[in-house]
């Protein structure tokens, strides 16, 4: 059984750390049953031990650390560097693959509205270990890749130079569809947008990783983002009414979500943007409701026709889209394969930095001659939900 290290900026209840490494050690909870784990958690580095009860204010969830509980039942211990998590405490990596979650815990924020995480930092330290020891293992990456692009750049770049499988990205992409819509590879999507709530630094990347794991299947897949545009409040509107973006795509993408408000779209006092131009020409909109709704929806357009679904997300344990964004994690950790194109996430990372750029500045049109980031996207993901809502172990 292949062994893995967590490295880890806090381990908390509800938090990544929770809902992505205890699966690892207890199993998957799916819609078809409890998942045994084929790998097994070796090590683990925990930046910040969490106090029950302290700073709730900042991350919002009760409770203390969960890292030493863990740690006791399942004998793995925890070490007090990286390098020693990565070796076992010896000379060389020792481990078969890591897991990145530099997602929680009590970090600055810079101006911009960005949490400033220490991935990098993380990862400088995962790439040496690999570099040192003449052997590259799996690395899966939580959320973004940084809050700037240049070390988002850096960590993609870094481990493809040391020929390291790599994976990183938001579980969005596995919730569940209502009605279910997967895209043929090559469909001749022209435009598409998705809508998503709370705050645009923390989930202005999951809802932009709803819209991208959608229209990187249109026709010639991935081709890049030539500018971003973030606007916020009546100039949402007014951009629609310009035509901007597809007010009819976010109508229909609105119509799929169960629990909306009976008052619609303009409803929401709170409304932010953000709008993509790709190089191909295909038109991309993140529709952020905060304050308004707590759901996450999809529509494109296709042709003369318009296609839209619902992306639905357990808001309570055992989490379990967690569940099957940690079954692809683990088939790369067994397999040595991603079960994705990283390249979506460092897509994402970058148009994520450029809208709170132009947000920042004025909510001003960004040029992005930098995200000029073409690949193809899987014929399938190997592990999914393909129902409308969590069935089976995922409510047991």
């Amino acid at each position: 059984m292949k062994s893995i290290a967590a490295i880890l900026t806090e381990y908390r209840p509800r938090s990544h750390a929770d809902v992505i490494v205890t699966k690892f050690f207890t199993g998957f909870p799916t819609d078809d049953g409890l998942i045994p784990p084929r790998v097994k958690i070796a090590s683990m580095y925990v930046d910040q031990f969490a106090e029950a009860g302290a700073d709730v204010a900042i991350n919002k969830w009760a409770g203390g650390d969960l890292s030493r509980r863990y740690s006791q039942e399942f004998n793995v211990p925890i070490y007090r560097s990286i390098v020693d998590a990565l070796t076992l405490g010896g000379e060389s990596l020792a481990v078969d693959g890591v897991l990145l979650i530099g997602e929680h815990g009590r970090y600055a924020w810079n101006e911009k509205g960005q949490h400033l995480y220490p991935r990098k930092y993380f990862l400088e330290q995962i790439a040496g270990v690999m570099a040192t020891s003449g052997r590259s293992v799996p690395v899966f990456n939580d959320k973004h890749l940084s809050y700037n692009w240049h070390d988002a750049r850096w960590m993609y770049d870094r481990l493809v130079g040391l020929g390291a499988p790599f994976m990183a990205g938001s579980s969005l992409p596995l919730g569940w569809r209502r009605p279910w819509l997967e895209h043929e590879l090559g469909a001749p999507i022209s435009e598409a947008l998705a809508i998503g709530y709370s705050g645009l630094d923390v989930y202005g990347f999951h809802t932009l990783e709803t819209l991208q794991c959608m229209i990187e299947r249109r026709r010639g897949g991935e081709s890049g983002v030539v500018a971003v545009t973030c606007l916020e409040g009546d100039a949402v509107w007014d951009a629609a009414r310009a035509g901007l973006w597809p007010l009819d795509l976010a109508e229909a993408a609105w119509s799929t979500i169960e629990d909306r408000p009976a008052a619609g779209l303009s409803g929401c006092a709170k409304p932010a943007i953000f709008l993509l131009e790709y190089a191909d020409g295909a038109r991309g909109a993140v529709l952020m409701l905060d304050d308004y709704i707590a759901d996450f929806a999809y529509a494109a357009r296709i042709g003369d026709e318009i296609t839209a679904t619902e992306v639905y997300l357990q808001d309570n344990n055992p989490y379990c889209h967690f569940s099957y964004l940690s079954l692809n994690i683990e088939e790369m950790f067994v397999t040595g394969v991603p079960s994705y194109p990283v390249e979506r996430t460092l897509l994402t990372t970058g148009v994520l930095e450029a809208a709170l750029d132009s947000r920042f500045q004025g909510h001003i049109r960004l040029e992005t001659p930098h995200l000029n980031i073409a690949y193809q996207p899987r014929e399938r993901i190997p592990w999914r939900p393909q129902g409308p809502r969590p069935t089976g172990a995922c409510v047991a």
